[in-house]
């Protein structure tokens, strides 16, 4: 399977030319073109260990170029970013742009099922190549390669303001570092009907409780929320 494809190492030349890097040892380029359908038919390694590797190394690249772009934004924001830049769909994007569907080692059914044009195996084999220009050329080399490839695709600063709704965020927060999501309880209710104001309890995963009021129980359940992303540093 090499030999066929170095021998026609100028049909790699392009694909080379697009990712921003020369390989030294061009072996390491054709095993992360190798989807398992074609090692499997071929009886020689596929790119899925490439791809894992390749995984680590676009997060950190990923999150190391947002870090560095973005000063001021805080961490829940940086990594709703990154998630968008890293999720398959965005890696498939960056992937067509150099065409790399081309280029892929696929086997028989997997390319008459359109396996060149699926965001699946796009973004596999987008990792698997950052993953083999690590091994190939070392750190500075991929980050390098991945702040060329994914330019077009870099966040503008600043962003648009979003909406502040602070129940989502939270619960966002939460779900990610204690796999829960937080509580409302309506604990009060006070003065008149056409002027009531209503009183509102968050209890967070560890426990803690915050309170807030206002003159709707979405508005108190919002003001609540604010007040626990305060509590724990994310407002």
């Amino acid at each position: 399977m090499e030999q066929r494809v170095e021998d026609n190492v100028k049909g790699l030349e392009s694909l080379q030319r697009a990712i921003h890097y020369e390989f030294s040892q061009v072996k390491l380029l054709v095993m992360a073109l190798t989807h398992s359908s074609f090692a499997n038919e071929h009886d020689t390694q596929s790119n899925e260990r490439m791809e894992f590797l390749g995984d680590a190394v676009v997060e950190i690249c990923i999150s190391t170029e947002l870090y560095n772009r973005f000063p001021d934004i805080h961490e829940g924001e940086l990594t709703r970013l990154r998630a968008k830049l890293v999720s398959e769909p965005g890696l498939a994007r960056v992937a067509r742009t150099i065409a790399l569907g081309n280029f892929l080692l696929l086997g028989k059914g997997e390319a008459a099922q359109g396996g060149r044009e699926r965001d699946s195996v796009l973004s596999d084999a987008l990792e698997a190549i950052l993953g083999a220009i690590y091994l190939d050329g070392g750190f500075e080399a991929v980050q390098q390669c991945i702040a060329k490839l994914f330019a077009p695709f870099w966040p503008e600063y600043p962003e648009k303001p979003r909406p502040k709704d602070y129940k989502s965020r939270l619960q966002e927060i939460t779900q990610k570092y204690d796999k829960a999501r937080p509580t409302y309880q309506l604990v009060a209710s006070e003065g008149p009907e056409h002027a009531k104001i209503y009183v509102v309890q968050v209890t967070l995963p560890s426990g803690e409780s915050l309170e807030a009021r206002d003159t709707s129980l979405k508005k108190a359940e919002q003001q609540a929320a604010h007040k626990a992303l305060q509590h724990l540093g994310m407002e």
